[in-house]
């Protein structure tokens, strides 16, 4: 039975079951394979999150010190090889939406800048689409590499964060329907953040004014990813120092990351025997 695939691995499951003696342990199991499997074949990673089964996982294998930015939902919507930028650069590239400048910090969780981290952002646009959404995608939008700077800053131009709702036209979105509950996600830009001695850290920014952050539909939203998208008017200088033709909106963040345990030892051991 080598090179099972999508179209014979459930009977294949069953039949390793047909061998269980107590007769309510087979049945429970023979349902669970078979309602498992089938959920499977239904949009079954949106599915995990709408259930809060992928913030459950999370929850349970991402715990960190309370003075640690919280993880949450990777989402669908990341790609490989998302062009790398400068620092102060327009990660955008032309997708809609309004100016907003990001200015955020990496820290340890005591104090000390992480400078060279890869810090992989991504978004959608003001109609709520990421770039891959769109059938005539021909280029990165939105999207984008950076690396911390010897203080541990990360710096760039990209657009404001709007509330989306989740793909509604398959099974996922009857289910949701049905049950009386929203698509909506509140406004967030994406974060994955990897940096020598330090564990990675996929997580979100939400707008604190969002006004489905008590209701997010994938249940991603965490007191400490909420931040302040504070907006300025058009005339004003904006952070690239050019007067502003358009109102924008500025985001300044502190990330702190957790220090993976040989790390942490070390520095703790460092600090021993400085004393």
């Amino acid at each position: 039975m080598l090179n099972l695939d999508e179209n014979t691995i459930t009977s294949e499951a069953l039949r390793r079951m047909q061998n269980t003696s107590n007769p309510r342990l087979k049945r429970i199991m023979t349902s669970l394979v078979q309602h498992l499997h089938d959920f499977a074949r239904q949009e079954f990673i949106l599915l995990s999150d709408v259930l809060g089964l992928s913030m459950l996982v999370i929850a349970q294998n991402h715990r960190k010190p309370a003075a640690c930015t919280e993880a949450t939902v990777f989402g669908p919507f990341h790609v490989d090889g998302a062009p790398e930028y400068l620092l102060g650069a327009d990660i955008a590239n032309g997708a809609q939406g309004q100016p907003c400048f990001v200015d955020a910090t990496l820290r340890g969780v005591q104090g000390e800048p992480v400078p060279g981290a890869t810090v992989d952002v991504w978004q959608s646009d003001e109609a709520g689409f990421y770039d891959v959404q769109y059938d005539s995608n021909d280029a990165h939008r939105a999207r984008g590499i950076l690396h911390s700077d010897a203080q541990g800053r990360v710096y760039f131009k990209t657009i404001l964060p709007v509330a989306y709702s989740i793909p509604t036209d398959g099974p996922v979105g009857r289910m949701l329907e049905a049950t009386g509950r929203h698509p909506w996600r509140p406004a967030h830009i994406h974060f994955m953040i990897v940096a020598p001695g330090y564990e990675k850290l996929v997580t979100h920014v939400f707008r604190n004014d969002d006004s489905y952050l008590d209701s997010d539909t994938v249940f991603g939203v965490r007191s400490s990813l909420l931040g302040t998208y504070r907006r300025h008017e058009a005339g004003s200088i904006a952070p690239d120092g050019n007067a502003s033709a358009v109102p924008y909106y500025t985001l300044q963040y502190d990330f702190v990351l957790n220090p993976r345990p040989a790390t942490l030892a070390l520095a703790t051991g460092s600090a021993s025997h400085a004393a």
